[in-house]
């Protein structure tokens, strides 16, 4: 019997601990840590920040759903984890005990490396978090009554753009059905070399695309911005050169602003040897395994990965939702493969696929594999991208209330359009 721990409970841990319980041997016990209580949808963050959701809405008790599955829960926060011990380190002070650990933790927000920034002691708003998303929420029923700028985009060394679009572009969508869009001039400010990068050098025609939408909504963008400091109601930006030499300096004034942090490894991994990047990020090869302590993979935004292409100003690599799913396909197979004595094989696809909502429509991408070169390199724009991920959080919650990570319909679906989570079946249909 093999003891599997998860650590983490977003949208890598639990669909990691879902389809390991799939995967995994009946006696194979499986154990899921976390912090909180529930899961949530993070995809739905934006519209929690303009009160279209409200938080309970896209939330999942974990604990009963989970035990349906016949997988344990441990509400508690994780200190450290211990590789030599093979042991997760709870800030209770228990020891839980694994033989394969996965990590899914997903990121601490850095907001502190910049001063000002963060709704915790900053000016600024987050929806990176269902809790952050829920006091922008709050701020913004404010800000409505007695509107003025807005400052929305991500600073440097962020790896996570899709969101900031999107709320620009829901932001402007509510102005309008306020009739106060005419009293709110909007800035994009991102540490991406130009807009529609979304940390991946664009997908398709996002470029075109996503300054088409901005030109028609009257959104004015800086690009290769580094935030140097955030005060209340004045952002100070620098505009940087190709050669790193500061091209332009702004202060901007807002009355409302929200900009996404760059990330970083959370506690629990940081600093520990052979483990993780200097930025905390776990390290993983092609199997998602770690290298230094081979009974640990990880999967989701706390996997490092390196920068696509080098730029003045620091610009990350996101994690996407599907990417995040074929990480953990191969992690599940991979651990059921050395369990039974064998070398595991299954590698990750890292594709994705995108909805980016806009309010009253959006933009949709394809990227097979995510980081260039492609195979497939798609965009397309539309109401129908609305409406589509308005079905999808509904699915997906479905899905998550279940207890279920990928119906028998949903995986004949995606494999017959040729969207796979692992290389070994791509390879397999292949031939």
């Amino acid at each position: 019997m093999a003891h599997i721990v998860v650590l983490g409970a977003g949208l890598g841990g639990v669909p990691m601990a879902l389809e390991a319980r799939r995967e995994l041997r009946r006696e194979d016990t499986i154990t899921v840590i976390s912090d909180s209580p529930t899961f949530h949808f993070t995809p739905s963050n934006p519209w929690v920040a303009v009160n279209w959701r409200k938080p309970d809405a896209i939330k999942v008790e974990l604990e009963p759903m989970l035990a349906k599955r016949n997988i344990d829960f441990i509400h508690c926060a994780a200190k450290k984890v211990h590789p030599e011990e093979n042991a997760v380190e709870l800030t209770d002070g228990r020891k839980i005990e694994y033989d394969f650990l996965v990590i899914a933790t997903g990121p601490e927000l850095a907001f502190d490396e910049i001063e000002g920034l963060g709704p915790h002691g900053g000016y600024t708003q987050s929806v990176c978090h269902v809790d952050h998303a829920a006091e922008a929420g709050a701020d913004w029923e404010t800000f409505v009554e007695n509107p003025g700028p807005i400052i929305v985009g991500a600073v440097q060394g962020a790896s996570c753009f899709g969101p900031a679009y999107e709320f620009a572009f829901i932001m402007e969508h509510e102005l309008r059905k306020r009739k106060i869009r005419d009293k709110v001039p909007m800035t994009f400010v991102t540490s991406e070399p130009y807009i529609g990068h979304l940390g991946l050098e664009g997908v398709g025609d996002t470029k075109s695309m996503l300054e088409s939408e901005m030109r028609d909504r009257d959104i004015k963008w800086i690009t290769s911005a580094r935030v140097k400091k955030v005060e209340d109601g004045v952002m100070h930006v620098e505009e940087v050169a190709d050669d790193g030499s500061v091209k332009k300096t702004h202060e901007l004034p807002f009355a409302y602003s929200m900009m996404l942090p760059a990330f970083r490894g959370v506690e629990a991994v940081r600093d520990v040897e052979g483990l993780v990047n200097p930025k905390g990020f776990v390290t993983v090869d092609k199997m998602q395994r770690n290298e230094a302590h081979p009974n640990i993979f990880s999967v989701g935004v706390c996997v490092a990965i390196p920068p696509v292409g080098q730029y003045p100003v620091p610009v990350g690599v996101p994690k996407t939702g599907f990417m995040i799913e074929s990480m953990v396909r191969a992690t599940a197979k991979n651990i059921r493969a050395i369990i039974d004595g064998e070398e595991p094989k299954s590698e990750a696809t890292w594709n994705a696929v995108c909805l980016a909502d806009f309010g009253n429509r959006g933009v949709a991408f394809v990227a097979i594999p995510q980081i260039p070169p492609r195979n497939v390199n798609w965009a397309a724009e539309g109401r129908w991208v609305h409406l589509a991920k308005l079905g999808f959080e509904n699915y997906f919650l479905g899905k998550m209330r279940r207890g279920v990570n990928e119906p028998f319909y949903e995986r004949a679906v995606l494999d017959m359009l040729g969207i796979t989570k692992t290389k070994a079946l791509a390879d397999e249909q292949a031939e």
